[in-house]
């Protein structure tokens, strides 16, 4: 037979949907190719409203927007205080005049305005209420909106019994959370500066006065610390400049626990994310103690680099940021391990662009270089492979899903086969495709792709969120029996090349 779209399509689909609006700041003329703001000039206007008119306005604009956000008065009071060193200093606005002045220094954002794709798909949280055979999944989503600006939002959906698949409803008013205190780690901004190159005399007698975990606080009494022989190198400020944004890399998130997972949006804060937070790839963990927690790696994009950032979670509600250190993270596509594998954290990654491989997490919190695990080879995936999310557990070992990247830059899905106790060995591999574009999935934002960031098993059966040309979010699913038994012994490095399409069995 042929093996090609093993996976059977399921029913619904995913659209992006021009409503799921938040509210940023907006700064009149920084949006110009010749940045000339026009603030002061804006509230100098405003200032000249009378009392009526101000609150007829501010009322008007409540009006007529406020059930499109959370807690629109909030948003327009942060925006106030964001730019009120434009108001002359012995000027006192009313709560009205601050609020219209956040109002007219605010826009709306529509998150999915230009693409919704890349999905991956985890037990949920909550699995209360459910029929037997069914699971509650929280899907993750990467969102783009105008100027191609990523950010991760969510869906939830019910598998089974059977085949069954229902998504749920995602209506609501979004929210991008409050940034909440984090106490950074030791070893992290250890790892950040290794990286960096910026180990020296000033970064370590810093270091070396600071706790395992610390606030800025902490930070800022090492410095004063310092004796004044180091203070007085030329090098000391850039570093202690360098050890600051090292620092300031990592943050937390919180949303309201009543707050449903469809409308928190994990949207980008610091510089190293500027341009976008793309591809998150979110496995759910269980600790040694049986406790199940969270994680995904993303890619940060500042708009000329690109880097793995780890977000951390017990509960999908609180989010805990932080980059990821060492070569093995320079490049897209990490995917961690659901659990230690003999005592080691692993991780998929492709370093090289290309190849997927297999990583280590150092005692210093760093990402080795990796052992190669599969490289193109078959005609769909001579351009470049990687993985399609983490990978799975099953009795016959690690259940990898991949991509390959073949003639037009047409993507497709895959899969292989790592053995349970040692990964680094390639068992099996699906001899040609899981899944391919099809007639109806071609067309769209980016054309002639089919990508995941991970899907699970539930019910003996693969079940696979993915992207289709950036146009829509589609499901498949496959009985994992049918997936090993289409499955063959991985190739020897001196076969040749094997036109995986029509291969037979």
């Amino acid at each position: 037979m042929t093996i090609r779209d093993l996976a059977t399509r399921l029913g619904p689909t995913l659209t992006p949907d021009p409503r799921r609006v938040i509210i940023k700041l907006f700064v009149p003329g920084e949006d110009a190719a010749l940045t000339r703001t026009r603030a002061a000039a804006l509230i100098d206007r405003i200032m000249l409203l009378d009392e009526d008119q101000t609150t007829e306005m501010l009322q008007e604009t409540l009006q007529r927007f406020g059930n499109r956000h959370h807690d629109l008065e909030a948003a327009f009071a942060h925006h106030h205080d964001l730019v009120r060193h434009r108001v002359p200093r012995d000027v006192e606005l009313s709560l009205p005049a601050r609020l219209l002045v956040g109002a007219y220094f605010s826009h709306e954002y529509a998150v999915e305005g230009a693409a919704v794709c890349n999905p991956s798909m985890v037990p949920h949280p909550d699995q209360s209420g459910l029929c037997p055979g069914q699971l509650r999944v929280a899907i993750s989503l990467r969102q783009i909106g105008e100027g191609h600006l990523s950010s991760i939002g969510f869906a939830t959906a019910l598998l089974g019994p059977g085949s069954e698949l229902a998504m749920a409803d995602r209506s609501g008013t979004l929210s991008v959370g409050r940034r909440v205190p984090t106490r950074h780690r030791r070893d992290l901004l250890a790892a950040g500066l290794c990286d960096g190159a910026w180990d020296n005399e000033v970064t370590a007698a810093v270091l070396r006065s600071l706790p395992e975990r610390f606030d800025d606080n902490d930070f800022e009494h090492g410095v004063a610390q310092l004796p004044a022989d180091l203070l007085t190198r030329t090098s000391t400020q850039p570093t202690l400049e360098e050890m600051r944004r090292t620092m300031h890399s990592d943050y937390a998130v919180a949303f309201p626990a009543d707050l449903p997972l469809h409308r928190r949006v994990l949207w980008p804060s610091t510089a190293a994310e500027s341009n976008g937070m793309e591809d998150a790839r979110f496995v759910r963990i269980v600790g040694q103690d049986g406790t199940p927690s969270y994680r995904a790696t993303y890619t940060a994009y500042d708009g000329r680099h690109i880097r793995s950032h780890l977000i951390a979670s017990e509960d999908l509600r609180h989010f805990e940021i932080t980059p990821m250190r060492g070569p093995a993270a320079v490049n897209k596509g990490m995917a961690l391990f659901p659990r230690a594998v003999g005592g080691r954290t692993l991780a998929l990654c492709r370093s090289d662009g290309e190849t997927i491989g297999l990583t280590t997490l150092d005692r210093n919190n760093s990402w080795q270089p990796p052992t190669p695990l599969h490289t193109p080879r078959s005609d769909w995936e001579l351009i470049q492979v990687g993985n399609c999310g983490s990978p799975i557990e099953t009795g016959f070992g690690w259940l990898v899903l991949t991509h390959g990247v073949g003639p037009m830059r047409d993507y497709s899905i895959g899969a292989m086969l790592l053995d349970l106790h040692e990964p680094h060995r390639v068992i099996a591999e699906l001899p040609g495709t899981l899944l391919t574009a099809g007639a109806t999935e071609r067309d769209g934002y980016v054309p002639n792709v089919v990508y995941s960031c991970g899907g699970l098993v539930h019910d003996d059966a693969v079940w696979l969120p993915y992207g289709a040309s950036d146009t829509r979010i589609g499901f498949a699913r496959v009985p994992l029996d049918t997936l090993i038994s289409a499955m063959r012994p991985p190739r020897k490095a001196a076969d040749p090349f094997w036109l995986g399409r029509s291969t037979s069995s």
